[in-house]
């Protein structure tokens, strides 16, 4: 048994928001929400400016496991994402081999314990673009969604089948819209920080041509399409005028397309070499309102371990990615508190997350299962090494003074208080 003592509820949807109550869990459910509860033998859980939520949940994680063990794998992407507050991870397919049939939906949804984890199906057989996956196979197996992950859908009548094909199972296609054509081989957003730096620019119409190509497919199949981590001004225009027209869309944005533009590779920290690329101070701004306002709905944290050996080149040669698990929540609420309240902030990381793939929302009740993240949003630190549970290490954070801290999480039966140690 476990009695959370004095928490202070953060659940836009219930009654109970704002409110502080004390928690019993047992047996992996919610048996008791009250004031000032006594219970023998229950280990206490108490902590200064401890805070409550319905566990996080993220969409898009790089796994790693199987074939690219030595960036991650399974054990430490769900201890990173314990250690960052969340219950449940919906996966990208872009492992060896490809998650394309039961076999690899299985692999993910057998190791499920104290995060679950939701496998997202490949479009394309192999990742390769060309032909299309057995998507009702895939579907029957547990496959919450279908993306080509990492790899964006470059053919458009690839992209025209798969939405058609999805709208017959009731199902979502994920496409983060990078045309390479028009990427070329850009480094960093285009503009006046690339210009000075001698860097090939990767512009926003990159991401805006093919976003426009997959709202006029979307229009076209009357299907569902998630975007996944747009970056600019004018991609949250788009969104936001496919919504007014009713068209079934949804958007998400990296937490650290939130808080940062194109000024922080300035001095060539690889660890900020990202996709989507951080573009300027306007598309920042556009983001934050495009997420106040319900144009974008989800934050994700773009998480895509990699190895010191990918990172540590010169910036054209290092790849493109960094961790964001264990560091999400702190980065959005240190830099970001005034824009976005604590509520709108967890709203994303609990509903509309899980919205998104249209997975069913844990209940803060009494006889819900227990699916809850503790922290501290007031708490001060430092991130060390020993704040990061992911395989790799490439994160700009090291060392970074931040405000808000995951305290643990409780998922069913299993527990973990890493913040609390």
């Amino acid at each position: 048994m476990l009695l959370i003592k004095n928490a202070t509820i953060v659940d836009a949807e219930s009654p109970l928001n704002g409110k502080k109550r004390d928690l019993l869990i047992e047996k992996g459910k919610i048996k008791k929400i009250g004031t000032r509860l006594s219970v023998e033998k229950a280990k206490v859980i108490s902590a200064t400016d401890l805070h409550i939520s319905l566990g996080w949940f993220d969409v898009g994680v790089q796994s790693g496991e199987p074939g690219y063990e030595h960036q991650e794998d399974i054990a430490t992407l769900t201890n990173a994402a314990a250690a960052g507050g969340y219950t449940g991870l919906a996966c990208f397919p872009n492992t060896l081999p490809v998650v394309q049939a039961k076999a690899g939906i299985l692999f993910l949804k057998n190791h499920s314990t104290l995060v679950d984890l939701y496998p997202i199906g490949v479009v394309s057989q192999d990742c390769k673009g060309k032909d299309i996956a057995e998507l009702y196979d895939m579907e029957n197996a547990g496959a919450i969604a279908f993306s080509d992950g990492k790899y964006a859908i470059q053919s458009s009548g690839l992209m025209k089948r798969s939405l058609e094909y999805v709208k017959g199972i009731d199902s979502l296609i994920i496409n983060h819209p990078h045309d390479e054509e028009l990427a070329e081989s850009g480094q960093m957003h285009e503009g006046s920080v690339s210009t000075s730096l001698g860097m090939k620019g990767l512009s926003a119409m990159a991401e805006e041509m093919m976003l426009k190509r997959d709202l006029d497919l979307l229009a076209y199949t009357d299907s569902r399409l998630h975007v996944h981590n747009i970056s600019s001004a004018g991609a949250v225009a788009l969104v936001k005028e496919a919504k007014k027209k009713g068209m079934n869309v949804t958007a998400s944005v990296a937490a650290i397309n939130l808080v940062y533009d194109h000024h922080a590779l300035e001095s060539f920290n690889t660890n900020f070499k990202v996709k989507p690329p951080l573009r300027t101070q306007a598309d920042v701004k556009a983001l934050i309102k495009g997420v106040k306002e319900g144009t974008i709905d989800g934050i994700t944290t773009n998480h895509v371990p990699l190895e010191e050996e990918a990172k540590k080149l010169e910036f054209l040669y290092a790849s493109f990615g960094m961790i964001g698990l264990e560091t999400t929540f702190a980065l959005l609420h240190t830099f970001l508190a005034k824009q976005l309240s604590l509520d709108l902030i967890i709203e994303r990381f609990t509903y509309h997350s899980r919205r998104i793939v249209r997975l069913p929302v844990p209940k803060l009740e009494e006889g819900a299962m227990a699916n809850l993240t503790l922290f501290a949003p007031n708490l001060a630190w430092t991130v060390t090494k020993k704040d990061i549970f992911s395989k790799s290490k490439n994160t700009p954070f090291i060392g970074q003074e931040m405000k808000g801290k995951v305290l643990g999480v409780i998922n069913g039966v299993e527990a973990r208080f890493d913040g609390l140690m």
